[in-house]
């Protein structure tokens, strides 16, 4: 999960650094899609995305990176789902952008990432709905014998 988010982050940081907030955008974006459609998988699936996306905020925009990734944690710790954490947290990019008054590309960036996940997540909430997804444990069950 740690080289996903800096997957996300070196791309970003740099051309936002270099160039300014639209080539880091575009820097994040291209390496969500290459972790969803990964060239070296012959362009097949790949992941959801969901920690390269907190990686490309935290370059870009960090304030709203972190406000994504507290998000996740806490609604990880509350239900345990990590499906719902990822969509919680995707959800709060672009609001979180547009409340602290991000530049346009950032705004737009955070609307098109959250959709993305949502979509990416799909079968994820058909499981939910059905009250089938899995949810984390912390602990191990106790085995009986």
């Amino acid at each position: 999960m740690a080289l996903d988010v800096f997957k996300g982050f070196v791309p970003a940081l740099l051309a936002t650094i270099y160039v300014g907030h639209l080539a880091g955008v575009l820097a994040g974006g291209a390496a969500m899609l290459g972790h969803w459609r990964p060239l070296f998988l012959r362009f097949a699936r790949g992941g959801k995305a969901v920690a390269t996306c907190g990686g490309a905020f935290l370059g870009v925009a960090p304030i709203v990176g972190g406000i994504g990734a507290v998000v996740w944690v806490i609604v990880f710790a509350v239900c345990r789902y990590a499906s719902v954490s990822s969509i919680a947290a995707a959800i709060s990019l672009p609001v979180a952008s547009v409340v602290l008054g991000e530049p346009w590309p950032v705004d737009v960036f955070a609307a098109a990432a959250a959709l993305a996940v949502i979509v990416l997540h799909r079968p994820n909430i058909a499981r939910l709905r059905a009250g089938t997804e899995t949810r984390f444990r912390f602990r191990r069950r106790a085995v009986t014998s």
